[in-house]
């Protein structure tokens, strides 16, 4: 059976250098890992996974809970998945999804926690692992999400740049931190320019969005942008505005936020917001085994720069 040992003297490095590249590959060079996952390959070498959970007193299992409703028509969550389950494969963990009833059957080495909200602090504050959060918080938990506040300051004062003569926030209907990020994004753009903001909160459903338009369609004039909290509200301007034979983008504009799936989808395609999710996921797992690795010590937040994506719903910078 190949050894740790044989490992090492095929790559030509020391036995503490494999188990680095093993255990901690975030620790060493691409060259080196390179290297030494050539000479596993070849000598067929499988790191002994379970004896080491064994010898470590771990499971080798992070859960992974989804604290709102999925909608099984939007891919937002399985691209998470997948960056959380390519970090965790990397570093020989299984990955579990569970819901909340099930959260204290079978034991794990910690926990990722998406769509939290804020009735779920008092739970979550039972959980005697380490835990990281998909998404912004006020309760101190470290987490990882995109900056929400600068993603719709760039649609924002893009849109003032296009020289629309009103810019309409449309948010979702809901009093979380993420949101009202967005909001003081809006806000403070509008502010900067001295712009006068409006604001119209929905749940986050594209039929209420269309609704909202068809049955205010006179009070909206040409030369207008829907600034939106998220592309399926976006969606729901769109189908309104075209329902209503409004002309998208010369007099009607429309940004979205998430750029996952439904903003390719809409006809024009949306200008959105995207955020890095599989990049997110991918972090989210890597806090969350460091946090283990380090005995429950704080990592902190990570905020990742989210990029404006320019599609058909916005006029063309001149």
């Amino acid at each position: 059976m190949t050894t740790l040992n044989d490992v090492a003297k095929k790559a030509n490095v020391s036995k503490m250098t494999v188990s680095r590249v093993i255990n901690h590959p975030e620790q060493v060079t691409d060259e080196l890992k390179e290297l030494v996952f050539k000479a596993m390959e070849e000598l067929n070498y499988r790191p002994n996974v379970a004896a080491k959970a064994l010898v470590n007193n771990r499971t080798q299992i992070i859960k992974l809970f989804i604290l709102e409703e999925m909608d099984t028509t939007e891919p937002y969550y399985m691209n998470l998945l997948t960056g959380i389950a390519q970090e965790l494969d990397a570093r020989h963990y299984s990955l579990q999804l569970v819901t909340k009833n099930n959260f204290d059957i079978g034991t794990c080495d910690g926990y990722i926690m998406c769509g939290v909200r804020e009735k779920d602090y008092d739970w979550i504050s039972g959980a005697n692992k380490p835990v990281v959060l998909f998404g912004e918080n006020r309760h101190g938990y470290d987490f990882v999400d995109s900056d929400n506040k600068a993603g719709i300051s760039l649609a924002t004062q893009y849109a003032i740049d296009l020289k629309y003569q009103n810019v309409i926030f449309i948010g979702i209907d809901i009093d979380e931190l993420f949101e009202l990020s967005r909001e003081s994004g809006y806000l403070q753009k509008m502010a900067e320019n001295q712009m006068n903001a409006q604001i119209f909160r929905f749940g986050n459903h594209s039929r209420q969005a269309a609704k909202f338009i068809k049955e205010n369609w006179s009070d909206f004039s040409p030369n207008t942008i829907f600034v939106c909290s998220s592309d399926r509200l976006a969606l729901g301007i769109e189908r309104g505005i075209i329902e209503m034979g409004g002309n998208i983008p010369n007099d009607f504009g429309i940004t979205g936020h998430d750029g996952i799936f439904l903003d390719q989808i809409a006809f024009p395609q949306l200008t959105t917001v995207k955020q890095a999710v599989i990049e997110m996921g991918a972090a989210c797992a890597k806090m969350l085994l460091n946090k283990i690795d380090q005995d429950g010590i704080s990592q902190g937040s990570v905020l990742f720069e989210p990029e404006l994506v320019i599609r058909g719903t916005t006029k063309r910078a001149e």
